[in-house]
Parts: C-alpha cells; structure tokens; sequence
C-alpha cells in the first residue's frame, strides 16, 4: 500500500502554473501527523478532518501522497462506533486522536473510499473494511435518521449537511449528537435529500464492492436496495414540473427552496439521469440561479432565501467546496464538457494573489478573505480544486482501471504523474497533444477532448469537452 506517487505539471499557461505552484506549496502545511498517521486537514483555519471534505480531498491529494491520502479515509473507518455511526469530524486533541459524533457533515466518502482501493493497488482486507463500514453505516441510517417512519432520511442540525448558518434550516441546532431529534423546531426533521443520498451511495458502492468480490447475486441485492432510494427520492422530494428536488420539513410540507443540495445529490449519484438532465438544463445552467458570473451558489441568486453574505454562509456565496464536488457530480452524468468552464472561472476568480479561501461573491467572483478565524488563505478544497480542474483539463485522473486524459486547448503544458513504477505523461501543445505510459506513446489526439483508455493506455472511451472538438484527430499507438 506504500505506492509513491508526485505530480509535475510546466504550462505556458502563466496564471494556471502560478496557481498550481502556490496550491502545491501551501497544501504542504495543510499535512498533519494525528499520532503518527500523516492526514490532510481541511485548512484555512478548520484544523481537523471532516467527513464532508477530506476523503473525498484526500482522494484527490494521493496523487501526490498517498499516505495521507489513504489515512483521510481509514481514520473516520477505525473511528466508526458499534452502532454504525461514523465521526463527522476527526480532531487531535491534547495527542489524542478524537472522533466528534455531533453531526454528520456530509458524507463525500463512499465514491473516493472505493477508488482508493484501487489508487492503493487493489489490497482485499482494506475492501472488506471498506464493505463493513458502508454496510454498518446504512444500516444505522435506517435505524435511526426515518424518526416519523415516512421512508426518508432526515437531517437533523445544519451540521448533519454542513450548511453553516443556512437561513433555510430556521430554528434548527447547529449540532446534535443525540440519537432522537430535536424537539419544537420550525424544520427539523427535515426529510432531506443529502441523507438519502448518503444511504444511496452507500448501497451503489457496496454493490460495486460485491461485484468486484464476484459475488454478483448480493451484487444484485444492493443495487435494488440502492434504487429504492432513489425512487423514494423521486416519489417524495422530486418535483418534475419543476425540474429539481426540494426538502421536505417536520410537517411534511415541500420547502420551496431553490438549493444547489441537487448538485451534491448528483455527486453522490443518486438522481436519475432525468432528474440530473432536468436539475442542470433549467436550473445549474440558469444565469439567473446558479451559472451567475462566479458559478455554482448554495441557494439560486432569485430565490427569496439567498443571501450575499461574505463569511461562511451556505445561504449564497460559492463555495470552493461546490466547485470541488462538482467534477464527480457533472462526470456522473456525462456533462464533463462544463469541467474546463467552471475551472476557468475558478482560476480566474483566485487571480494572481494566490489566496486560496472559502467563498466567493457570486456577481462579481470577488474573493472573500475573511473566515472566523480572520483573514483566510490555504482553504484546502480551493486549492484541491485547482489542482484537480487542472488534472481533469491538461493531465491525468486515474479512477479504478481507468486514465482519464484531459486535452483542453489553447496552452502547452507537460503534466506528468508518477505511481509506483509507472509513469503516465501528456504533453500538450495547445492544439494537439501525445500521451505516454512509461516512456511509450500511445496516442496523439485534437484539443478539447477526454479520452479514457485503461492502465495500459489502450484506447476505450471519450467524451467532448466542447461541442466543436474533433474525434476524428486521434491517433492510437498500441
């Protein structure tokens, strides 16, 4: 499991290498030894590592460390209490390693669980454990989070889905550790989307883990069980006149509220693909809800509940956080081509400062500096992302036994990943560009375009990323 991995990206590209550059560096300093596991903390003044954002981060960052990023995921596994409840928070303590189960904040974590099985080179006893914890999780899900028994999940605090101060969640604790909800609150326990999701992706996978264990019959069985979710979501939450899920509040009644909680339903795959071709044409794509100037708000810019608030707020601003989470969310359904946009934007609304924080007004993409903590820099999943859209766009992801590819035009760039013995490369020369897979080319392809082949380098897939690529230009090696 101690497979080396690092990063090397030159592009003519002079804000984008300036940025990678100073994300490189700083999330450095972003690396902390909990005992004597290397994990990475969330940064920009949140010292610990939260369920919403680290495995999913950490995934991310094992192209580059893969220690860290394999303990960001073992950490919240060997954490995981007898009841199946897993720690929504990971803290270090006075040299003790404390699980927090005040809240679950978010769950980006089956998805890049299972594909650092892969990253690690396929060990059978992390993939058990794996299975067990999803398994444990569900089950306390279903035990637990249906309190009025109407078959869907409920989140009970602001932090279960880690909206802080969100205006939509009224009267609602930020916390809540107990194991009944909290009593004579205006929406709490809101029957909720992102917790239904959490139960989804956790069956999808665990069926994925069942199919790659060759036992298809429970295969079969989790992949019912992971559609009765999603019906239950489509029955309950789905509006189809109005193209989107809406949360449900303690009293039954729909909460008109126009959230980009959809886009995360979307990362966790749990829309059907009706659902996501509905949510993202009439609403995500909307310059007048979420594809304002700076993209991706937490509440649509027109609906009554946004709010333009500069310091951590999920009433309005864009968060990093959405950005990072969008790229699984808009892969899973096949809209990679808006990939290198939202990246532009991003860039773009970092700028030359490199300070890398936590929000961002979505009229103007101005940056907001200050967090609680003060001025902010260093927020991990704004310099995650950077270094993601910029893999996704000029260099490589590798997701189970697959490489994805990335040939976006208009900048020469050489971005080269190391893991283990193997060396992937592609050099890009702003119109063309070759892949190598230890030393030996395996094809030459036009701009614009996602090309999946498998470990080898042989050619199974692609998608556009812009409508006027070229498929034709690819020319394959092996």
């Amino acid at each position: 499991m101690n497979i080396q991995t690092s990063v090397s990206f030159q592009t003519s590209y002079e804000l984008l290498q300036k940025l990678m550059d100073s994300a490189e560096k700083k999330t450095l300093n972003n690396l902390k030894r909990f005992d004597s596991k290397l994990v990475l903390i969330e940064g920009g003044g949140y010292e610990k590592i939260w369920l919403e954002t680290q495995p999913m981060g950490g995934e991310m960052y094992a192209k580059r460390n893969m220690e860290a990023g394999l303990n960001n995921h073992l950490l919240f596994m060997e954490n995981q209490r007898e009841d199946g409840r897993l720690p929504g928070s990971i803290a270090f303590i006075d040299g003790r390693i404390t699980p927090q189960f005040n809240k679950f904040q978010g769950f980006c974590f089956p998805s890049s669980a299972l594909n650092m099985y892969y990253l690690i080179g396929k060990d059978p006893e992390y993939l058990n454990l794996l299975y067990t914890t999803l398994e444990k999780f569900d089950t306390y899900l279903w035990n637990v989070r249906d309190s009025d028994g109407d078959g869907c999940l409920e989140s009970w605090c602001k932090y279960d889905t880690g909206e802080d101060h969100a205006l939509r969640y009224g009267d609602a604790p930020d916390s809540w550790s107990k194991e009944v909800p909290p009593k004579n609150c205006q929406i709490v326990p809101m029957a909720s989307m992102d917790i239904m999701s959490f139960s989804y992706s956790s069956r999808e996978i665990l069926s994925k883990i069942c199919r790659i264990q060759e036992n298809e019959n429970k295969a079969e069985f989790w992949l019912k069980k992971a559609l009765s979710v999603q019906k239950k979501i489509e029955n309950y939450l789905w509006d189809e006149a109005k193209g989107a899920c809406f949360d449900r509040d303690r009293h039954h009644n729909v909460m008109n509220i126009m959230t980009h909680n959809n886009l995360r339903a979307m990362h966790w795959n749990s829309l059907s693909q009706h659902m996501a071709d509905h949510f993202i044409t009439r609403h995500l794509l909307n310059p007048e809800e979420f594809w304002t100037y700076m993209p991706l708000p937490s509440i649509a810019v027109n609906d009554p509940l946004f709010r333009n608030i500069p310091t951590n707020d999920w009433s309005g601003q864009s968060e990093a956080l959405t950005f990072q989470r969008a790229i699984r969310a808009l892969e899973n359904y096949g809209y990679d081509h808006l990939i290198p946009y939202l990246g532009e934007k991003l860039f773009r609304a970092i700028g030359e400062t490199c300070i890398f924080v936590q929000q961002y007004d979505p009229f103007t993409g101005k940056p907001s500096l200050e967090s609680l903590e003060g001025m902010q820099d260093s927020y991990g999943p704004a310099m995650l992302s950077v270094m993601e859209y910029a893999a996704r766009m000029y260099g490589i992801h590798m997701e189970h036994d697959k490489i994805y590819w990335g040939t976006t035009g208009g900048h020469e760039s050489l971005y080269e990943q190391v893991w283990g013995n193997h060396l992937f490369k592609i050099k890009n020369s702003g119109t063309r560009s070759e892949a190598f897979v230890d030393e030996k080319k395996i094809f030459e392809a036009g701009k614009d375009l996602k090309i999946i082949t498998d470990i080898k380098g042989n050619l199974l897939d692609l998608r556009l990323f812009h409508a006027h690529a070229d498929i034709r230009q690819i020319k394959t090696f092996l």
